[in-house]
């Protein structure tokens, strides 16, 4: 006759990413959530990814890209034209804080227009437009005539 064996040990659930679910042995650990970084800032980030892959002949071409992510040519062309930044910005949007929910104060939707503009010193300025609208003061660039 075989007897059972019973294991005590103290588990704690926590939901991971996208609602599952998952099961851990000790206590609980409440670390502080760090936030998500921006989308356009892993937008620009994978810009720089797909131009390498390019570059290195990978891929034959932005077309194959798209076709391999399975999103439109000119959603591509979107996200590679954050490449026509100016380099500062293109900086700044890789180091724009971490946001804690809800939307991200700067959108890959706003950096679009500047992307249209080949002079540099009206990128910057219309970078701190959109940054002075973000944070909700007024941009010292708008009375500038540089």
């Amino acid at each position: 006759m075989t007897r059972g064996l019973t294991v005590t040990k103290q588990v704690h659930f926590r939901c991971a990413k996208r609602g599952r679910k998952v099961i851990a042995e000790g206590h609980a650990v409440h670390a502080p959530d760090p936030g998500s970084v921006p989308r356009v800032s892993r937008l620009r980030a994978l810009a720089i990814h797909m131009e390498d892959l390019v570059r290195q002949r990978d891929v034959a071409d932005y077309a194959e890209v798209a076709r391999l992510s399975h999103v439109s040519r000119a959603r591509i062309t979107q996200i590679m034209n954050l490449l026509h930044l100016a380099t500062d910005i293109q900086e700044e949007l890789l180091r724009l804080p971490r946001s804690n929910g809800g939307r991200d104060p700067i959108r890959e939707k706003l950096v679009r227009p500047i992307t249209a503009v080949a002079d540099w010193r009206k990128q910057r300025r219309m970078w701190e437009e959109i940054k002075g609208a973000q944070s909700g003061r007024p941009s010292c660039s708008t009375t500038s005539s540089r």
